[in-house]
């Protein structure tokens, strides 16, 4: 039978990380690939008294359905957990999602009609990107350097275009770990008031900082602080920092926004896991959350620290990186002329595995660039991951060459 498909299912890709992680399941392959925690500190016992407690507390009426915002006691707690970033809001401000994926994915349905646009970060979020194209968005990157978005390309972009909104990971981005500076963070909000456009903010790494002196305040916190009145959104999760599997994050917004994802998700699948955020619930009641954050930031610091000497080491003509402050990213420079979607097959070949650059890219530039993940192997198997990644590079060298003779 010929399947006729709509044009949002023909139009979609499948995620190229997502088919990586799949290479490299059940096989020797060492992954530096996905956006992986460390299943080593999971907070296992923890979670699951949280669990325990649920049923034990809430009997039969845990398995019922639940609000579409999504259970109180959380909201409730989350505003307390927003007002320790300087975001102050009301649990009317709040909506639980099934990651903060399904939040861009929302977010994008309540906003985006066809062709509408969308200003991204260059490099940006992956996924991102698929669902913006999903919705047939038109996407446009914003010219992007170590400090953030420049402005003066913003502002040129926000004249050109009138987006519907600006998305942004201004902490420990995805891919390229960076942090945006103060004065551009500062700078977006003031310009996207000027020009009555929504900001998008998405924070899944922040908490994840190595240094706990650092400071990095929201772009939520910053317009509200300058009197904004929801120019921006806000959206983080429990997958960082707890755990992927309770699939538990969460949209800041203005209420009426709030109330138009509401209505969105219901159509969707009504609510995110009651019992998964009633968990989430207890476990804040108990467990240190901000100790485990430490404790995990530090380990992941170590392993960065870790990783970024052994490929020091290899004395990597014309390859540079970013020593990241936070979050689970390096973002890997190749010298020009370089594909990184070419070395990743044979990289494969050795048995490592990272992400091309280019897919990150609303047009497919930056293909001499690729993403590592630091935060997932174990410190054991980094000296040989970068053996691997090593023979991958010298490999690519020889066949450039070759190529180039011919």
């Amino acid at each position: 039978m010929e399947y006729k498909f709509s044009t949002i299912a023909r139009t979609q890709d499948s995620s190229t990380v997502r088919e990586i992680l799949k290479l490299t399941q059940g096989t020797g392959v060492l992954s530096l690939a996905g956006g992986l925690p460390a299943d080593a500190f999971f907070p296992v016992e923890a979670v699951a008294k949280a669990y325990e407690q649920v049923f034990r507390l809430g009997g039969t009426t845990v398995l019922q359905y639940g609000l579409t915002e999504g259970y109180i006691p959380l909201r409730e707690r989350l505003t307390a957990m927003m007002a320790s970033q300087g975001i102050s809001v009301t649990r009317d401000n709040i909506i639980m999602t099934t990651g903060s994926q399904q939040t861009i994915d929302l977010v994008s349905r309540v906003l985006l009609d066809p062709q509408n646009t969308v200003l991204v970060e260059s490099p940006t979020y992956l996924a991102a990107l698929q669902v913006f194209k999903s919705y047939d968005a038109n996407i446009v990157s914003v010219n992007t350097d170590t400090s953030g978005m420049q402005l003066d390309d913003l502002e040129a972009k926000l004249k050109e275009h009138q987006p519907k909104f600006v998305y942004v990971i201004p902490t420990f981005s995805n891919p390229a770990g960076g942090v945006w500076s103060m004065e551009r963070r500062t700078g977006v909000v003031e310009l996207c008031r000027k020009y009555g456009v929504l900001i998008f903010e998405d924070d899944p790494y922040g908490r994840l900082k190595f240094d706990e002196n650092l400071n990095f305040p929201s772009l939520f916190s910053i317009d509200q602080q300058q009197g904004g009145d929801g120019h921006v959104m806000y959206t983080s999760t429990f997958s960082k920092t707890v755990a992927p599997g309770v699939r538990s994050g969460w949209l800041v917004a203005n209420q009426t926004i709030v109330r138009k994802v509401a209505n969105a998700k219901q159509s969707a699948d009504l609510h995110s896991s009651s019992i998964d955020q009633r968990a989430l619930s207890e476990l804040l009641d108990f467990f240190d959350l901000d100790g485990h954050i430490r404790t995990v930031s530090t380990e992941y610091h170590a392993r960065m620290l870790r990783l970024t000497s052994l490929m020091k080491e290899r004395q990597w003509e014309g390859i540079s990186w970013n020593e990241a402050l936070g979050g689970m990213f390096m973002w890997v420079t190749l010298p020009e002329g370089f594909r990184s979607n070419q070395l990743l097959e044979l990289a494969i070949q050795e048995g490592v595995a990272f992400v091309p650059g280019q897919v990150f890219y609303a047009d497919l530039s930056g293909s001499n660039h690729m993403r590592i993940n630091f935060t997932h192997t174990d410190p054991s198997l980094l000296p040989e991951a970068v053996e691997r990644l090593d023979r991958a590079l010298k490999k690519y060298a020889e066949e450039s060459l070759v190529k180039s003779v011919r």
